[in-house]
């Protein structure tokens, strides 16, 4: 639906009022790419903006906000319940939704007042869009060239195997991949396959470490007795070894390991979890990048909109109207407040962004001790595309995070024992206590804490066909056990046969506890 403009504006301004046509939208964006590009010397992907309704809008989140995606029932179940907290006023809408592909494609709702379309061109088409393409973990692990070109793959072959094997066999792997989406990604580039003279080195210091831990009073034990002791356990070792270096074990990717390796899985099946697995790794960067990402974007919107201003483009109630959506976006909520929920992503990033920008034009004596590389280069921008460029969030607030940004967030750290009665201040304001605070906020962005750790440890694969999953539990944060019951469920649903969890303590290596799944327990299911 085409908005039309107010006909009145001053000269010189890009617009006046709420109401905007396309014509309007695109001088606005002109004026918005200038600064970016020749200004803040950004380097993005060309730009595709969409201009959508609010129910379109809703249709893109139960799609994980991707244009094109294939169909299932959670879809639609995100959908309707999206729509109805919508309409009865218990949620808003995204501002915008912004996809890392080429072009870069950004959802602008077409409700928008023109000073939101221009907040929200800035954030996503060239915020958003600059750190898609300039950071190294969507380098490393997307396709933003091939993404939308493989989604419509995607549709299409879940669509003929939906017609070819029944809505109800798609659907039931589809369940099983979906449930297992947060364990089907590669965290880690894969080694290379070892060559032979690594292999000759390996068996050397396999001999070495026999010679060495030799014992002597082995020639006290009868002679059978021992040698079949020795000879059986001897054999179990090299049966494990051989199918650990086999199936290349221990494995992170539980979906990799079952598409390649599930005995009784039909092609169509390993296809469609090899796309659920793909997909999930696409949004993988994403995850360990959140708060960078969406500090970046508002860094890049509230210079944007400053230069728009300081250029005489907006008036000063455009500006004020910004100010406003801009000071709700990263709005942090104090810790005794009943909106807490922990630190706004957007909140922190953006004071993180701000806080280099100061240290590199208007250090302190502070900051030239903790950060003496940029301290003083009156580079911002330039320091700044550095970092976004090459960390993710644990490592950057490792970096980055100064003295002065602590006191002025009152962060503070508590150490909460389940083995203490009592809470305890790990830390106060001194240089011992920065780093304690720095630490333990970059530890609660390291998604490998955060997420469980579970990992294919062993497969009987010439017995039982017995799959061993092992979880590591870090500080002592055990899974819940009836989400681990059905995650135990979907995994042995794909492979088959019996499953085995065992949980280790991270520290001890110590098996806490242990549950198996049966292929009766699939039948009774």
């Amino acid at each position: 639906m085409e908005k039309t403009a107010a006909s009145d504006s001053a000269p010189g301004l890009l617009f006046s009022g709420a109401d905007w046509d396309f014509n309007t939208l695109k001088a606005t964006y002109d004026a918005i790419e200038d600064i970016a590009i020749n200004e803040l010397k950004l380097n993005v992907y060309p730009n595709q903006v969409e201009v959508i309704t609010s129910e379109q809008m809703l249709d893109a989140y139960s799609s994980i906000g991707m244009p094109l995606m294939y169909h299932h029932w959670s879809f639609g179940k995100r959908f309707v319940r999206d729509d109805v907290m919508y309409r009865k006023g218990y949620q808003g809408l995204a501002y915008e939704i912004v996809i890392n592909s080429n072009p870069c494609i950004s959802y602008v709702m077409e409700e928008n007042t023109i000073v939101m379309q221009a907040l929200v061109i800035a954030h996503a088409a060239f915020g958003h869009n600059h750190f898609f393409k300039n950071n190294y973990l969507f380098k490393q692990w997307t396709d933003a060239e091939g993404i939308l070109d493989y989604l419509q793959f995607a549709k299409r072959y879940i669509a003929k195997c939906e017609d070819r094997y029944g809505f109800d066999a798609v659907e039931r792997v589809l369940d099983a991949a979906h449930a297992l989406m947060e364990q089907g990604v590669n965290r880690y580039s894969h080694p290379e396959k070892p060559n032979l003279a690594e292999e000759l080195e390996r068996e050397r210091e396999r001999a070495k470490y026999e010679d060495e831990t030799y014992n002597d009073l082995w020639r006290t034990l009868p002679q059978a007795e021992k040698d079949d002791e020795d000879l059986d356990e001897m054999r179990r070792k090299m049966r494990m070894e051989e199918r650990r270096a086999q199936f290349g074990l221990p494995e992170e990717n539980l979906l990799y390991f079952l598409e390649k390796n599930a005995p009784s899985m039909q092609l169509w099946e390993r296809e469609i979890l090899r796309i659920v697995r793909n997909i999930g790794q696409y949004f993988y960067p994403q995850k360990q990048t959140k708060m960078m990402n969406e500090g970046c974007a508002c860094y890049v919107h509230y210079a944007i909109m400053n230069s728009l201003y300081d250029k005489g483009l907006i008036s000063e109630g455009a500006m004020m109207e910004f100010i406003d959506y801009h000071s709700r976006v990263v709005f942090q909520a104090e810790y005794d407040d009943p909106r807490y929920s922990g630190f706004n992503p957007y909140a922190l990033g953006f004071a993180m962004m701000q806080d280099i920008h100061r240290i590199c034009v208007d250090p302190t004596e502070e900051d030239r001790k903790w950060f003496p590389d940029i301290a003083g280069n009156n580079e911002p921008i330039e320091t700044l595309k550095e970092a976004w460029a090459h960390y993710r969030d644990e490592s950057f607030i490792l970096q980055f995070l100064s003295p002065k940004l602590m006191r002025d967030m009152r962060m503070f750290l508590i150490e909460d024992l389940s083995s203490s009665p009592h809470l305890e201040v790990a830390a106060i304001h001194d240089d011992n206590g920065y780093r304690k605070v720095r630490r333990a906020l970059a530890r609660m962005h390291d998604i490998s804490v955060r997420e469980p750790d579970m990992q294919v440890v062993d497969v009987d694969i010439r017995g039982n066909r017995q799959l061993y999953i092992q979880h590591t539990e870090h500080d002592g944060i055990r899974l819940e056990k009836s989400e681990a019951e059905m995650t135990l469920g979907y995994i042995g649903q794909l492979w088959g046969y019996g499953v085995t969890l065992q949980a280790v303590d991270h520290e001890t290596g110590e098996i806490l506890h242990e549950m198996d799944y049966t292929p009766e327990d699939l039948a009774n299911s």
